[in-house]
């Protein structure tokens, strides 16, 4: 597990040096956040979704238990709002916190981890909880955020524009149409799905804003352990009612342990949600993670 944190963890703080430092300031990471949005990471979906050998996988328990976890977790958020009497784009922030996952991580971490054998997996994680939280989390923001917009078609139109949720489709429908991606597209996919991995670990660093941790200590605390803690101990439970065990449990628990997605930051910007509490949690799971993510996988590899 140290073997395959490590690098993780040393390009994550790489990329909160280059943004402290000066080397890459602000304003810089702004077009390679949009960068790995909306082109790398969807390219990396596309091919990992495609090329996915589903054969032999848990295909209806595992997805079933990560939906139900991300559901289970979208019921815990809005009882939070109505405990902490939270605002909406702060209530915004909270749900996205505990519904997404950072598949950078994720990915980055399964070949050390699992080897070959648990790819297929994660990418089966993938195209469940991908889509699951991105419309859970563009449902609340338009609803709740700032520049609230109502209506169907503006909810229809939130979620037909947004990338991973395309990005999902298409690889899944390529993989279920049993023909192969053609040559002259696999290829710069393939190229542009390699170096999503690098720069968007980069960018979980050059994220972390240790500064604004000290906002509204209670709300973050209590979100970041339900989404590092409660979320995958949940997870794991009803992994175990469904029969999975093994590879495929440790799957389980490493999609809903990883930190928060720094893609959250970037959406409660565009759809007006609290990006500050979202900065905060994004930096408080991704540091806390760091402590958790061995234990709970630990955990996992035991019951499994």
């Amino acid at each position: 597990m140290i073997d395959a944190l490590a690098p993780v963890a040393l390009l994550i703080a790489l990329g909160y040096v280059l943004r402290a430092s000066g080397f890459l300031p602000e304003p810089s990471w702004a077009p390679v956040d949009r960068l790995v949005y909306h082109v790398l990471f969807p390219s990396l979906l596309v091919t990992e979704l495609a090329t996915a050998e589903l054969k032999g996988l848990p295909v209806v328990t595992l997805p079933l238990t990560l939906l139900l976890t991300q559901l289970a977790m979208a019921a815990l958020a809005a009882g939070a709002r109505r405990a902490w009497r939270l605002p909406g784009p702060a209530y915004t922030s909270v749900l996205q916190c505990v519904v997404r996952w950072n598949t950078y991580v994720a990915l980055a971490l399964a070949p050390g981890l699992f080897g070959r054998e648990g790819l297929p997996l994660v990418a089966l994680a993938v195209a469940v909880m991908v889509p699951a939280a991105n419309v859970l989390s563009v449902a609340a923001l338009a609803r709740h955020g700032h520049a609230r917009r109502t209506g169907l078609a503006a909810f229809a139109r939130a979620i037909a524009s947004n990338p991973l949720i395309v990005a999902c489709l298409a690889g899944v429908a390529v993989n279920l149409s049993g023909l192969p991606l053609p040559s002259m597209l696999q290829a710069p996919l393939a190229i542009m799905g390699r170096a999503t991995l690098a720069l968007g670990l980069l960018t979980v660093g050059a994220g972390l804003r240790p500064a604004v941790m000290a906002d509204r200590p209670a709300v973050i605390l209590a979100t970041t352990a339900a989404h590092l803690l409660l979320k995958p101990a949940l997870a794991v439970g009803l992994a175990l009612l469904l029969g999975i065990g093994g590879t495929a449990l440790s799957v389980v628990a490493l999609a809903c342990a990883v930190p928060t997605a720094t893609s959250s930051y970037i959406l409660a910007r565009l759809l007006g949600g609290d990006a500050e509490l979202m900065a905060a949690l994004v930096t408080t799971t991704t540091l806390a993670a760091l402590v958790t993510l061995p234990v709970v996988l630990g955990l996992a590899r035991a019951l499994g």
